[in-house]
């Protein structure tokens, strides 16, 4: 029996995928939940394998188009057995006739016509301004076309034909130009971001922390690892522990803005995105109870999902259920930046990188180790003030890592 594999719910409000490798052929005979397809969604590369054994009849789609939740795949069947077009289908249904392709008569538009309640003075008009009257709804009684609803027709632009896509130059007035089509995560990320911008009222807070100490005690640490132990010790779990810290004392960021309810919904645990870069753009994997781990299960699931991201081999539930993000522009040499808030939470944090800096310590100008901090926050939310002690307290727990480690 002919069986029509259709793009599943994947749940976590996906509608949409990519198809980046077709698994299988044409006429190939598979078994059950044997991997048909790799399909991209805007959150990580997932695996669809087949609902049943049998031969893949019809792929209906290439590979790089796009997919939606419900749109047919493969057709799967017995093999030899026909797959039925769209118009097939609507005819074998038992007394049901196919749809006529040709379009009406002359004789039945002039039928038509007759059925329309309207005088010969308005049939007149109609027919000397070119206006098919059975195609107007007449606002007079028992539905009469009026004089007006003949004139108003008129003077209503027909709606434009379709017109064929044009195939896009390779130049421009200037010279040779590349396109490069938006796909998986770019286009995801295009699209969550415009809607961080829209929704959210964006305003920056900035500031240097002297992380000399917290330097020393991580360098410490990565002596005190061998070479093949794991995990990679870097600053990102320190931050991250510090950020606890400072929501528990400014919960106000730890929360989701409802427009639907006018409320500030704040959230009682700490789920901690931090922002990966991928060859196709930035995932958020999401460390769960993030206030519940030290600093050495933090590095060992930075390291996991960082892994996993990379390869596009990530849960969905790994990239889901953050209720704040870290993004460390740092390690690729930034200093400062204005991170776009990762909706619908309402603040996010940028590290830039470590720098010899000089600053005043007991008195005196020293060369020490500063951190730049950016805090970017929903203002509809929160305000100056709150975002400053937030940002006080991080700097603080930073520049005392000590407490860091209990």
């Amino acid at each position: 029996m002919v069986y029509e594999f259709k793009f599943p719910d994947l749940g976590e409000g996906i509608v949409e995928g990519e198809i980046r490798k077709w698994l299988v052929k044409q006429g190939e005979t598979v078994e059950q939940d044997q991997p048909l397809a790799e399909v991209e969604t805007d959150k990580a590369v997932v695996e669809l394998p087949s609902p049943q054994p049998g031969t893949i009849l019809k792929l209906h789609r290439k590979e790089g188009s796009i997919i939606k939740v419900g749109e047919v795949l493969a057709t799967i069947g017995e093999k030899g057995e026909a797959v039925l077009t769209t118009t097939e289908k609507k005819s074998s249904i038992v007394g049901e006739l196919p749809e006529p392709e040709e379009e009406p008569s002359e004789i039945a538009r002039i039928a038509e016509q007759a059925k329309i309640l309207a005088t010969p003075a308005v049939r007149g008009l109609a027919k000397e301004l070119s206006i098919d009257i059975s195609s107007i709804k007449g606002s007079g009684p028992q539905g009469r076309v009026t004089e007006e609803d003949v004139r108003s027709a008129a003077s209503t632009p027909e709606p434009a034909a379709p017109t064929k896509r044009r195939i896009a130059p390779k130049f421009d007035l200037y010279g040779y130009v590349e396109r490069v089509p938006v796909r998986g995560v770019r286009r995801v990320t295009a699209k969550r971001m415009m809607e961080s911008q829209t929704k959210a009222a964006h305003v920056t807070a900035m500031e240097i922390a002297d992380v000399t100490e917290l330097y020393g005690i991580r360098e410490k640490l990565k002596i005190s690892f061998k070479d093949n132990d794991k995990p990679k010790i870097t600053y990102l779990p320190f931050i991250i522990k510090a950020v606890v810290e400072a929501l528990k004392q400014s919960p106000l960021l730890n929360s989701t803005y409802s427009e639907e309810s006018e409320e500030i919904i704040i959230k009682k645990y700490y789920n901690i995105g931090f922002a990966v870069a991928t060859e196709e753009g930035l995932l958020v994997p999401v460390i769960k109870g993030a206030d519940l781990k030290n600093i050495k299960e933090l590095a060992d699931e930075i390291q996991k999902l960082t892994e996993l991201a990379s390869s596009r081999k990530i849960d969905l539930a790994d990239l889901n259920g953050g209720t704040f993000t870290i993004t460390n522009y740092g390690v690729f040499g930034g200093t400062y930046g204005t991170p776009i808030i990762n909706y619908p939470e309402v603040a996010i944090l940028g590290t830039g990188r470590i720098m010899d800096a000089p600053m005043v310590k007991d008195g005196e100008i020293k060369i020490r180790k500063a951190l730049h901090l950016s805090l970017s926050f929903d203002h509809r939310v929160l305000d100056g003030a709150e975002a400053a002690r937030f940002m006080n307290t991080l700097k603080s727990k930073l520049e005392n890592p000590v407490t860091l480690l209990v």
